[in-house]
């Protein structure tokens, strides 16, 4: 951590030219003695990361920010402040704390957070930041969590982790067994510390395999943001005794849209079929995500279009967590019907269904955009149909 950094000129310079064009600048000389035009050009790009992202960050003075990757890898400020709803209680370790999006957000709701992160810089970084940003009640230690564990006899009413999900050799990986920390292999020492654990996983995990890898899972929490899958958050409590339940959620701008259900019950759900009528509904990506399908149809009272479409239908509306069409007219995939729509301006979708979208496009001339919205599938007699529909929600 170059602290020259922090000086008024070179902050000022950051301030004003982050979204300045970069290799330009990698090109011209130094402009600051003790600091390389890498380094100055490594905050320009980290600060421009956090503009939507971390716009604590980015909006508060004196910030030092570590490489974009460590940005890239960290919690968006909106669902690290959804994390902190979900803790409660005193103390919190925080055994990955990289950046400390994680623990900033833990800080608010815990008398005590302890952040411990193994990259001795990172945790400088994150140390500083903290200052700035009038964070008084975070401890900051510098090595591997496991270790700490199992040197230290200390008790937390939480540990919070996110393992790493880059290995040295495999590059990505989305299997527990394969993060930094193993989880699977230290959640008995993690159970000697506290009753209760929040894990940060990747959207890419399969849920089942996970399940039976971890012990005492209590809820996962599906996240998304705006209609995107961002995290998949595990529970685990030392005492399992409910349950296990699934929550959805979708944060928008201007609202939340949640979901939730318990994991047994899509196997004891019945689910209905019925033909497309009034109105189609789309689960969000949370939901798809947690692959419940039948029991989204129990729940709500909706027909489903064929069972591995994922897509649901009533005669009259309902509120609904996802897309929800108005169905314009139903019809059949043959040559003859689909000449009507020869030219059209419409957004396609494809569920459980051989050709892509772009095949589509091509085949029948469908212009990109408009109101109308095209859902190629199969319903449940086998026979593929073309759902017209114009959004409603």
């Amino acid at each position: 951590m170059n602290k020259d950094i922090l000086k008024s000129g070179p902050q000022n310079f950051i301030k004003n030219n982050w979204n300045t064009d970069i290799l330009s600048l990698l090109l011209k000389k130094p402009v600051f003695p003790n600091i390389s035009q890498r380094e100055l050009v490594a905050q320009l790009e980290a600060k421009k990361k956090c503009q939507y992202k971390l716009p604590t960050w980015f909006n508060t003075s004196n910030i030092f920010y570590p490489n974009k990757l460590n940005i890239e890898q960290t919690s968006s400020e909106i669902t690290a402040e959804y994390k902190a709803r979900l803790v409660d209680g005193k103390s919190l370790m925080d055994m990955t704390g990289g950046l400390g999006v994680d623990s900033f957000y833990f800080s608010k709701k815990m008398e005590t957070i302890t952040h411990c992160e193994v990259n001795a810089n990172l945790s400088e970084i994150a140390a500083h930041n903290f200052k700035i940003l009038k964070v008084g009640n975070c401890d900051f230690l510098v090595g591997d969590g496991p270790e700490f564990l199992r040197n230290k006899k200390q008790r937390f009413d939480w540990i919070y982790v996110d393992p790493s999900r880059r290995h040295n050799v495999k590059g990505k990986v989305f299997r527990l067994e394969e993060g930094e920390p193993n989880i699977p292999q230290n959640i008995d020492l993690i159970f000697e510390r506290t009753d209760s654990v929040l894990l940060k996983t990747s959207p890419l995990l399969d849920l089942t395999a996970a399940i039976n890898v971890l012990k005492n899972v209590a809820q996962i929490h599906v996240v998304a943001v705006q209609n995107e899958v961002k995290e998949v958050l595990f529970i685990l409590k030392k005492e399992k005794k409910e349950s296990l339940l699934i929550k959805t959620v979708d944060l928008q701008k201007e609202k939340e849209v949640h979901f939730a259900f318990l994991w047994d019950e899509e196997k004891t759900s019945e689910v209905k079929y019925g033909h497309p009528e009034g109105f189609l509904y789309e689960p969000n990506a949370a939901i798809l995500k947690a692959g419940r399908f039948n029991s989204v149809g129990k729940q709500l009272g909706l027909k489903k279009i064929a069972p591995h479409s994922h897509l649901y239908t009533s005669k009259e509306q309902i509120d609904f967590p996802g897309r929800v069409l108005k169905i314009k007219k139903v019809l059949p995939y043959q040559k003859k019907a689909m000449k009507s729509l020869t030219g059209t301006r419409a957004n396609i979708t494809t569920r459980n269904f051989p050709e892509t979208v772009q095949q589509l496009r091509k085949k029948f001339q469908l212009l990109d955009g408009g109101e109308d919205y095209l859902f190629f599938t199969t319903a449940a007699n086998s026979k593929r149909i073309v759902i017209c529909c114009i959004k409603v929600l």
